[in-house]
């Protein structure tokens, strides 16, 4: 049973709703919630190194939206995309999802991974955390109830600092500040020795798409 990941639609539509806000963030309104109510995770205190934080993410997804539909619009033999807001172009893509991307499995990947980091990056501006979600079961490797979900990153932690797993190549073995990690393409090998089953480990990242919508 493979795990489908979400659409490049979706992660489109997340960048799409999130954008508005940095501006919002950059230059805040009397309606805006001022920047000093949410701090990025990076640590950077309030005010000025906020701004320049926001303003820098502004900036490389400006720069990525272009690069992301010219390159659709080449791999799809398409003309090169007239100018536009970064808000135009996104919706240009969305249109696109239907009318090739998704049928070329190579784009589609592509959009998606771009889509999903810039949306993410979008997320750490904003001032938005990760939480993890606990699986039930234990760690297969130190016996200890340690495993969290995280759903941005689609990945299985082992969150127990002692845990070292006996693959000579993983890092968890040779740095102490790594956590043996299951990627999402390893869920299910997890669930088989694990008392979890595949629906309790995706129900974060369902639960993460659902409130974007």
């Amino acid at each position: 049973m493979t795990v489908p990941s979400p659409s490049p639609a979706f992660w489109l539509g997340v960048l799409l709703r999130q954008f508005p806000e940095l501006n919002r963030e950059l230059a805040p309104s009397r309606t805006a919630r001022p920047a000093t109510d949410r701090t990025p995770r990076s640590g950077m205190p309030p005010s000025a190194p906020i701004r320049l934080f926001v303003s820098d993410t502004i900036r490389d997804i400006t720069d990525g939206v272009v690069e992301l539909e010219e390159a659709a619009c080449d791999r799809l033999r398409l003309p090169r995309p007239p100018r536009g807001t970064v808000e135009q172009r996104l919706l240009r893509l969305l249109a696109l999802t239907d009318r090739g991307i998704t049928t070329d499995p190579l784009l589609a990947d592509h959009v998606r991974a771009e889509a999903r980091r810039m949306a993410r990056r979008c997320a750490l501006a904003l001032g938005d955390a990760e939480t993890p979600v606990r699986v039930r079961g234990r760690c297969p490797h130190c016996d200890s109830v340690s495993l969290r979900v995280f759903p941005h990153r689609e990945t299985v932690l082992c969150i127990n600092p002692g845990c070292r797993c006996a693959t000579p190549s993983c890092a968890c073995t040779t740095d102490d500040r790594h956590r043996h990690a299951w990627p999402r393409d390893q869920w299910q090998q997890l669930t088989e020795k694990i008392t979890a089953d595949l629906a309790e480990l995706t129900a974060a990242q369902d639960d993460e798409e659902g409130s974007a919508r």
